[in-house]
């Protein structure tokens, strides 16, 4: 078994060879700009964007003339919101902005830019299982001025995947548009725009083994045609909606990673929610008072949230040398104290802290998973058998 052991599929994934194969001819022998339709290496280039943006749309349930590539997901959430709410508020539509307190950070800095701009923004509080109530967001949007609501489809550390669709509904009742940050759920789980009635999707090429850099923003045509307030500007590239020279190898290495997980992902999540399950039944039979984050049952088959009381997370984290585990979000790992996260579900800062997120991938095997298990229990017993000594 090759260690260290791989377990942090939520930050992100490796790139699957077969989509770098896809990729390599696009850095050096079909290296055209698709913006140069003029001659023959700029149409080649731009026929494979084209064909990119057909496999992204088809992995969601959307037009390929509905896709607008983006450098990731970070930069698909910003362009969502921020040029939702700045063309909706200068439409005359309203002012007011809503979203959740678990949401990552690359929605909620835009969300605080738009509060400085003079936006009202509010955030709903979860329960303790991370989940939005649509009675929570009926009330937000109740008084008019609600131009946009942001709920991401599934949670990057406890995995809890949101009751999107009545989310949607409500918005929409009130005249609001519905964004949602689906890095996460997109290439494991069953991702349909029109299932879920939603407006603009962000999603991201490396958390589905394609390349890093990369990804896209879902922004509907109909019958509510979306449109933005760009925040990139230049030679009008993607509709004028984000100028910029097309990353072609990364949008065709995007594209395959979309069509691979359409191929496999049901079987996949299958294969992955027994091996969750059979991680978290090893933990909870080795370690006394674990507690498994997230809703039990509408969850991400790739995830595993759980806190540890009596055991420093920091210390926990340092011995887990042969494990690459993280304490949740990959954007704040540096950051002191419990997540936002951990505190909006209820946790106080020294369980928060004593928190590890597992995220299985494609690559993990059901021996990584026995050995995770003893591994996290050996260093469990004897960093609270130390504690009790000291």
């Amino acid at each position: 078994m090759k260690k260290p052991v791989y377990l942090d599929y939520h930050a992100t994934t490796p790139c699957d060879p077969r989509v770098v194969e896809a990729m390599l001819p696009l850095f050096h022998d079909e290296f055209g700009n698709p913006s140069s339709r003029g001659h023959a290496f700029g149409r080649a280039s731009e026929e494979r964007v084209e064909s990119a943006r057909k496999e992204v749309a088809r992995a969601i349930g959307a037009k390929a003339s509905e896709i607008v590539f983006t450098s990731g997901a970070t930069e698909a959430n910003n362009l969502a919101l921020l040029g939702a709410a700045r063309f909706r508020r200068d439409a005359g539509h309203g002012d007011r902005v809503v979203s959740a307190t678990t949401e990552h950070k690359s929605v909620l800095e835009p969300l605080h830019a738009l509060e400085e701009e003079g936006f009202q923004v509010t955030l709903l509080p979860v329960d303790r299982h991370g989940v939005v109530d649509p009675a929570a967001v009926r009330a937000a949007v109740a008084d008019g001025g609600a131009i946009l609501v942001s709920v991401m489809l599934a949670n990057n550390e406890i995995g809890t995947i949101e009751p999107l669709g009545e989310i949607a509904r409500v918005a929409h009742e009130a005249g609001a548009w519905i964004h949602t940050d689906a890095v996460q759920g997109v290439g494991k789980i069953a991702v349909d725009v029109e299932a879920l009635d939603v407006d603009l999707l962000s999603l991201s090429g490396h958390k589905f083994y394609g390349p890093k850099g990369v990804g896209a923003l879902y922004v509907r045509q109909k019958p509510r045609r979306i449109k933005l307030a760009p925040i990139v500007m230049g030679g009008g590239q993607e509709r004028g909606i984000r100028s910029g020279t097309h990353n072609v190898p990364g949008i065709v290495g995007l594209g395959a990673a979309c069509r691979l997980c359409c191929a496999d992902r049901d079987a996949e999540a299958v294969r992955l929610t027994g091996l969750r399950d059979r991680l978290q039944a090893g933990l909870r039979q080795r370690i006394e008072g674990l507690l498994v984050n997230g809703h039990p049952e509408k969850r991400l088959p790739h995830n595993l949230s759980v806190s540890i009381p009596q055991v420093d997370g920091e210390a926990l984290l340092l011995s887990l040398d042969d494990i690459c585990v993280s304490s949740g979000s990959a954007c704040r790992s540096s950051a002191p104290g419990a997540s936002h996260v951990m505190k909006a579900i209820g946790h106080d800062d020294e369980l928060g802290k004593s928190t590890i997120r597992f995220g299985l991938g494609r690559w993990t095997t059901q021996e990584e998973v026995d050995y995770a298990v003893g591994r996290v229990a050996e260093v469990v017993d004897r960093l609270r058998a130390m504690s009790a000594f000291a």
